[in-house]
This record gives structure tokens, C-alpha cells and sequence, in this order.
């Protein structure tokens, strides 16, 4: 089973030598005669996810393309070859249960380290117990949950004693290690990304926990219902935890009361639903998931994809995200992607904010429909957002190239004894509003930066662009 789960164990008994760390994390699981790890005694009353966390590989489920049969992290664990390790992945789907798996099969030392609660002090403090282990031949796993909260020097203290191979580093993370873990740290770790446990892998363990008799809720006799199992599974969002930890309380519902088990009952869609309430969305506006999924959006956005975007946008929605955020990244948008193939998109999508910041929550949400269909289902043309960028990169290669005299201001009669507008053609002196005056630097004359697509309203500005240069071409 593929999950991570609460991590305190008040009945084992804090190591002497780290009394004082131990108060601040949790006890390192060791047996005083070998000095390797033993698995942690679970009380009956700690929660169903911890109660089944897997104890070995065999017992565990999902991330096969580590654990699997001749796969990476197996290969390491069977080889005895482990190094140090960044688990990546989302909550509920087994980082920490694997680094105890890993810990117990491999005979190691395993000390738990908190990044939320920990300093420096208390690292150094560790590695002077590492080394001694390492002196003595034994391996230290030091697993350290949530790695990304140690800031750059927590993270250094880390580098000589992995270098020397004083402790075997795990580190657990929600987060893209590129940007939350140094890099010279993240050189010496192999970073495994784990993947969220899809709906029928998190059913077959729901399944599993209402059999286990010794661990489960199989001494309770309870039974779920088909739709119950799917909606527990589909609702968890991957999390194995969240999943386990809500069938516990759906099974507390079923019976009345539980403690009388005759009247236990079965697990129904309702129970399901009402055990759960409502499931917070994965959705961490500071981290990478902020980021995926509205990038989700604009690329569904760019891609004519209304139905899609609409989903996100409710995505986003759902999980609190500022609406304002997601209008600032529509009008940006609108220029971005869509640009003169409509230039009624920015106005529309400049619009919605407006009308947003009078209307507010909750029918805020039906402007931000509107725009989103609107923008979606518009032509798009990238045109003016590669011109612009195509002109900085011509300004940053030739410099500040000099202004032609006859396009330059001349406020003084010194200037325009110098020629400054000398020549200057004015265009309504002519019928057709057109003089075809060449404006860039003598360098670039002629030089390119917009190209109009053709999409939409840009079909029109190609036909006049053309016209444009016909006429410019007679004039010379």
C-alpha cells in the first residue's frame, strides 16, 4: 500500500543519547542489542492508515516503476547500493512508508527528522550519533520529512556527512526539488519521483483494510457497497491516507454504535458522502500544483478548448484561488494568444475584471464563464507577442541605433537648421492617408518584426498590409 501517514509512536521509548532531540522529533526506530531498525509498534487506537502501512515490499502497492521487478529502487535495496534519495511526489502516495521499508530491508539505522521542527543544532547532533553507528559498520538512514523547509544552510550542514557516507539521506517532498533543494545537495541524491495512486489501486486497499483482521477493520465485520468503494477511491485524489483514514469514519457511521456489533452495517454512497464532507482540493497556491493548474488553463485557453478550460477555471474556483489572479492572466492572454485575430478578446477580458471587482463572489463566476468561452473560442494569432519580442532582441543586438532626421522632432530652429523633419512626409497631405515613408534606423530599413497570422479580424490586416506594401512599392 502506497501511503504516508502519521509519524509519532509515544510509547518508543526515546534513545539517551538524543533525549532532548527525540522531544522535538520522532523516536528513531532502533533495537538497543543490533542498532538497526525494528519496525514501530502500532497501537490499536492509532489511525486505520497507519495501522496498515505496509511493513515490506511486498506488501506494498503503487509506484511500480521504482519497486517493481528490476526497477531502480529495488534494484538499490537488493544490490545493497542504496544512495542517498529525494522522493517527490504528491501527498498519500508512500514516501514515508517507503523510507521505513527501505530502513527495515536493508538492516539499517533509522532516525526520523522533522524540517518543520528541526535546526542546524539538532542536525549536527544527529550525525555525531550517525558516526558513531558508521563506526561500528552500520548504515544510518536519516529521513527527513518535508526536506524543502530547510532553508540553504539546514541544507548545507547536509554535504560533508553524505560525502563521507556517515548517513544515507531520504528526504520526502511535495514540492519540484529543482527549485526547493540546493543544488549541490540535490547532485548528491537521486531524485525518484513517486506518482499518485490512481482510483483502482486506492479501491484495492479499502478493499484490503475492511479484510485485515489484525490491523483493518475486518473484526468489525463491515462491508461497503460498489459505489461507495468508487467514490471513496475517485474523491481521495490519489492520497492512499486520506482514503484509509475516511473508510474509518464511514465504518464508525455504518454502525450504531459501533462498540454494538450486531448493529454494524454496511458502508452505502450516503455513509461514503458523509463521512467525507468535502474533500479539499490538491491544490497548494504557493507550490507546483498552483502552477500546473493554471497552466492547464491557459493552455486550454490558447487551445480552443472551452470545455476544458471551464473545468479548470472550476478547479480553481473550488480550491480558493484569487479570481483576480486568474483575470490578470486572461487579459494577458488575450494579447498573448489572441491578439489582433480579435481585438475585442482584451476588451472582453479587461471587462470581466472590471465587472468582477463591482460583482464579487459567488456571480463573479458566471463573467469569469463568460470571458473564459469567449477567449477560448476566439481565433488566436501570436503575432504581436513574437513582433514585440522580435523587436527587444533587435534593440538589445544593435543598440540605440540614431533616429532618421526626417522622423525627428524639431522643437528649435537649431535642430531644424540640422535637418531634424527635413523631408518628412505628413500623410493626410495625401488622399490615400498612405505616404509608404520609410521609419525604422537606415540599418534595419525594411526589416520585419510583425507577421499577422490571418486568423479572424488578422486576415483583414493582412490584406491591408498588402495594400500597403503595393503602394509603397509604386510610390519608390
Amino acid at each position: 500500500m502506497g501511503h504516508q501517514t502519521g509519524k509519532n509512536h509515544p510509547s518508543q521509548p526515546a534513545r539517551p543519547a538524543l533525549r532532548k532531540l527525540s522531544a522535538m522529533n520522532t523516536p528513531d526506530l532502533w533495537d538497543q542489542t543490533s542498532g538497526v531498525y525494528t519496525a514501530p509498534e502500532i497501537s490499536a487506537h492509532a489511525p486505520l492508515a497507519e495501522r496498515m502501512r505496509p511493513r515490506s515490499i511486498a506488501e506494498f502497492s503503487g509506484q511500480e516503476h521504482l519497486i517493481g521487478d528490476g526497477r531502480i529502487l529495488r534494484r538499490m535495496i537488493e544490490t545493497d547500493s542504496l544512495a542517498s534519495l529525494i522522493l517527490w511526489g504528491p501527498p498519500g502516495c508512500g514516501k514515508t512508508t517507503l523510507a521505513h521499508i527501505i530502513a527495515a530491508e536493508t538492516k539499517s539505522h533509522f532516525i526520523f527528522f522533522s524540517a518543520i521542527l528541526s535546526g542546524v543544532k539538532e542536525i549536527r547532533e544527529t550525525f555525531r550519533e550517525a558516526e558513531r553507528y558508521s563506526a561500528r559498520g552500520i548504515r544510518t538512514i536519516l529521513f527527513i520529512d518535508e526536506i524543502h523547509r530547510f532553508n540553504k544552510a539546514q541544507q548545507d550542514a547536509f554535504l560533508p556527512y553524505i560525502e563521507k557516507g556517515v548517513v544515507t539521506v531520504i528526504g520526502a517532498t511535495t514540492e519540484n526539488p529543482s527549485f526547493e533543494v540546493i543544488a549541490p545537495l540535490l547532485s548528491r541524491c537521486r531524485v525518484l519521483t513517486l506518482q499518485q495512486l490512481e482510483p483502482d489501486a486506492v479501491r484495492r486497499l479499502l478493499i484490503q483494510a475492511m479484510a485485515d483482521c489484525q490491523r483493518g477493520l475486518g473484526d468489525l465485520s463491515i462491508s461497503a457497497t460498489d459505489e461507495a468503494l468508487d467514490f471513496l477511491a475517485a474523491q481521495a485524489g490519489g492520497d492512499a491516507r486520506s482514503a484509509l483514514n475516511t473508510l474509518e469514519v464511514a465504518a464508525g457511521l455504518a454502525s450504531a454504535p459501533l462498540s454494538n456489533l450486531e448493529n454494524v452495517g454496511s458502508i452505502t454512497l450516503e455513509i461514503a458522502q458523509e463521512a467525507l464532507q468535502k474533500k479539499a482540493l490538491l491544490y497548494d497556491k504557493g507550490g507546483e500544483e498552483h502552477y500546473n493548474v493554471i497552466s492547464a488553463f491557459i493552455k486550454s485557453l490558447r487551445g480552443s478548448a472551452p470545455d476544458a478550460a471551464l473545468y479548470w477555471l472550476a478547479r480553481m474556483i473550488e480550491a480558493g484561488e484569487d479570481p483576480i489572479f486568474i483575470l490578470r492572466r486572461m487579459i494577458i492572454m488575450a494579447s498573448e494568444d489572441i491578439g489582433n485575430a480579435d481585438p475585442r478578446a482584451l476588451q472582453m477580458a479587461v471587462s470581466a475584471l472590471q465587472a468582477f471587482q463591482v460583482i464579487g463572489m459567488p456571480e463573479g463566476r458566471i463573467i469569469l464563464g463568460q470571458a473564459v468561452t469567449y477567449l477560448a473560442t476566439a481565433p488566436k494569432s501570436n503575432a504581436s507577442y513574437v513582433g514585440i519580442d522580435s523587436a527587444l532582441a533587435e534593440v538589445r543586438k544593435s543598440g540605440a541605433l540614431p533616429v532618421p532626421l526626417h522622423i525627428r522632432n524639431a522643437p528649435t530652429k537649431l535642430m531644424k537648421e540640422q535637418g531634424y523633419g527635413k523631408g518628412y512626409q505628413y500623410v493626410h497631405d495625401y488622399d490615400d492617408g498612405y505616404a509608404g515613408q520609410e521609419c525604422l534606423p537606415e540599418r534595419l530599413a525594411g526589416q520585419k518584426y510583425y507577421e499577422p497570422k490571418g486568423h479572424g479580424y488578422e486576415k483583414s490586416i493582412v490584406e491591408r498590409m498588402e495594400w500597403l506594401k503595393n503602394r509603397k512599392d509604386r510610390a519608390s
